[in-house]
């Protein structure tokens, strides 16, 4: 297979990714935007690869003007769940949505009185049935 059979097939599956993803958008994904929009803050979390994506999402929300911050899953319990304050949404990134360190942060948030929206592949997981909203990646 050539180079360029090659990246056009790349193209052609994500095209039909993205498609799909566009098909499921619903009611979760309205309650999500309407969720975010009533926050004061945003506060964006995940390990891993899922971390990087975090970051990223919280400097994106910050530059176009929404409060936003990233916080490690690993390092909440350790004392950074300090940074979640009453009314705050938090995006919850896991894949598998069994993540240890993603899965132990639902019961403080919740006691915080922050509101939970996880973004995952595995919306019937463990992270799926403890979040307020979930949008589907899978």
């Amino acid at each position: 297979m050539s180079p360029v059979e090659f990246g056009r097939g790349v193209l052609t599956d994500e095209r039909d990714a993205l498609a799909r993803l566009a098909d499921g958008l619903g009611e979760p994904f309205a309650a999500a935007v309407a969720t975010l929009r009533a926050a004061p803050r945003v506060v964006c979390t995940g390990v891993g690869k899922s971390g990087h994506i975090a970051r990223k999402m919280a400097g994106t929300l910050a530059s176009t003007g929404t409060p936003s911050s990233f916080m490690h899953a690993a390092e909440a319990v350790h004392g950074d769940l300090g940074m979640i304050a009453p009314g705050d949404a938090v995006i919850l990134y896991t894949h598998s949505g069994e993540t240890d360190e993603i899965v132990r942060l639902f019961p403080s948030i919740r006691d915080i009185g922050g509101t939970t929206l996880l973004i995952t592949g595995r919306p019937e997981s463990s992270a799926g049935r403890a979040a307020d909203l979930v949008l589907d990646t899978g």
